[in-house]
């Protein structure tokens, strides 16, 4: 009986020791617990929608935007509440192969199921009007309101503004910690990728209370715990619009290859840069189909490829005046030293030819810049040598890259005698080769932004500024202007130098080679040349500054397979410096929709 008695009260005990254990544990889930558990419940009845930013827009010197926004309309999946079985569905609204919506959305499920998912972007009225009719039978699925750049119509600037694309999966492994995620757009070339920490704005984010089924049924908290996106800020470009248009519309006449950089000389700023054949930069705004990136990447003129930052062509006589700034500065020479031309110039057992074989006779320097005697500089070079030409060659930048704030900017190597040695041997080269790079032939190579900003530091008389494409940016929260600083370097050359080679090019201009880069009113300085080009015709040069007195802008015109830079390059040259000096500089209200055609200052 005793035996009994204790068998009973031990079940007792223990009964009365579980219903303890889950009446502690009730007190402290529901009340210890509360604050916790009741965040991780609330996240199954809570949906977060980011919010994408509007990315900054560039306004030219004269404050008128350049590149804007507008809305863009995108299908999105969320992978945890889509079923598969409403395939057929979305692939009939979106007019995009089962198979292909099946990989995407399982691509993204594999990065995070609880992250949204872009099908499809950039679709018209009708597919939204289509996809919003049937959304009730397509849980998990949405649309999204995002932006996509607005260009205005005067100005493709192709190669300067660059486009955005969505970020690479390479390109999220290394980004992911600054807040990039899957699907996000990211600057992918020109000023959308050097500038992208400025332009990028901040994702926002909006809570929804969904049921069960995965359907929106409300605001969370009224929306308390919403946060809006904020807009990038705003960058402040150095160029003129109208004279970017301008500056495409005369290479597009040619009808070749070319490039135009126009430059300020007293702080480096570029009022132009243009690389033609260029693209329409709305095609690569949004959505970009197949086919018209095919067209783009596959065309024969490379449209992409960014002539006045990329190329390496040989700068034929504009760099003749390198040789003069080296043998003046050194005194191996003075204005007056003069050499015969009689048209030909004899090293060892070959002659190189002066025009055509046509002689200038007794000539100086002056006459020599003038009149682009080749003799003149084939006899010079030997009296500099290769080492001093190249020393000076680098002083203006040459064989080095300029620093401009676009990306992938390419440059030549610069002709040495440690170059030579490298390519052929110490005993494959003689010193013959010097006779082609007194006359900027040969291994020598440059881009038109170099020449251009060879160009502002003569005009300038010895001063190299970091060449570039903003003057800062305003701040988009604050307002404030945040202005950026570049670099200038001053050369060791004399004024003097400077001086005589200036007045020679004011001389190419008033009575020599250019005399079709002339503006009544306006003295202009420049220097033509012509590259010999093997696999066809020869490339048109034409470097130039003005006014001569107080220079105020710097030129470089290159124009492919054209022949002769005084022909062809010097007056597309001498319209954007009409341009420039005879128009008048005027704000552009907000609301106007689009630059004034400049076809009238072509007359």
């Amino acid at each position: 009986m005793g035996e009994r008695n204790f068998s009973l009260g031990f079940v007792n005990s223990m009964i009365i020791l579980c219903f303890c254990v889950l009446l502690g544990r009730l007190y402290y889930l529901q009340v210890v617990s509360q604050p916790e558990l009741g965040k991780i419940s609330s996240k199954n009845s809570i949906r977060r929608i980011p919010i994408e930013a509007a990315r900054g827009l560039m306004v030219d010197r004269n404050n008128y935007p350049v590149v804007d926004n507008q809305p863009l309309y995108s299908i999105q999946v969320l992978p945890a509440e889509f079923n598969f079985k409403h395939l057929p569905i979305l692939s009939e609204l979106t007019q995009i192969p089962a198979e292909e919506l099946k990989k995407t959305i399982k691509e993204g499920r594999a990065y995070s199921k609880f992250v949204p998912v872009k099908i499809k972007r950039d679709i018209d009225f009708a597919v939204l009007s289509a996809l919003e009719e049937n959304l009730w039978k397509l849980p998990g699925v949405d649309f999204a309101i995002e932006s996509k750049r607005k260009y205005i119509d005067t100005v493709h600037g192709s190669h300067m503004f660059g486009y955005t694309r969505v970020i690479s999966k390479k390109m999220l492994e290394k980004l992911s910690k600054d807040g990039y995620a899957r699907d996000d757009i990211i600057g992918y070339s020109g000023l959308e990728k050097t500038y992208e920490d400025i332009l990028r704005g901040k994702k926002g984010e909006r809570f929804v209370l969904v049921n069960s089924l995965g359907k929106v049924t409300g605001k969370y908290e009224n929306g308390q715990n919403d946060e809006e996106a904020t807009k990038g800020n705003n960058l402040h470009l150095t160029i003129d619009a109208r004279m970017q248009s301008l500056a495409e519309q005369q290479l597009a006449l040619t009808g070749k290859s070319g490039a135009i950089v126009a430059i300020d000389p007293q702080n480096g700023e570029i009022l132009t840069l243009c690389s033609y054949p260029d693209y329409d930069p709305n095609l690569m705004s949004g959505y970009t189909n197949k086919k018209a990136w095919r067209k783009i990447s596959g065309s024969e003129g490379r449209p992409l490829f960014n002539r006045a930052t990329q190329t390496r062509y040989p700068p034929g006589s504009t760099y003749k005046l390198i040789l003069a700034l080296a043998a003046l500065e050194e005194k191996l020479i003075t204005p007056r030293t003069s050499f015969t031309c009689t048209g030909f110039f004899h090293y060892g057992n070959r002659s190189f030819m002066c025009h055509g074989g046509n002689g200038h006779g007794k000539v100086d320097l002056m006459e020599a810049i003038e009149q682009s005697c080749n003799v003149y500089f084939y006899t010079l070079i030997y009296k500099v040598g290769l080492k001093l030409w190249a020393h000076y060659g680098s002083l203006f930048g040459f064989g080095s890259l300029t620093g401009i704030d676009l990306p992938d900017e390419q440059t030549a190597p610069l002709p040495t005698k440690t170059y030579f040695d490298k390519r052929y041997g110490a005993k494959g080269w003689t010193q013959g080769y010097l006779v082609s790079l007194s006359i900027g032939q040969g291994e020598m190579g440059a881009s038109p932004l170099q020449m251009a900003l060879y160009t502002a530091a003569i005009a300038n008389k010895g001063t190299l500024h970091t060449p570039h494409l903003v003057k800062g940016y305003t701040e988009r929260q604050t307002g404030k202007f945040v202005p950026l600083t570049f670099e200038s370097k001053p050369l060791p050359i004399s004024e003097r130098t400077f001086d005589i080679v200036r007045k020679g090019m004011l001389k190419v201009v008033e009575t020599g080679t250019a005399r079709r880069a002339q503006i009544p009113g306006i003295s202009v300085a420049g220097k033509t040349g012509t590259a010999q080009n093997p696999h066809g015709e020869d490339h048109a040069w034409f470097i130039c500054f003005a006014p001569y007195e107080n220079p105020r802008i710097a030129i470089a015109v290159l124009v492919e397979n054209a022949g002769y830079g005084g022909t062809v390059a010097a007056p597309i040259a001498r319209e954007m410096m009409a341009y420039y000096f005879q128009q008048p500089t005027m704000l552009i209200s907000d609301s106007q929709q689009s630059l004034p055609q400049l076809a009238g200052l072509n007359d």
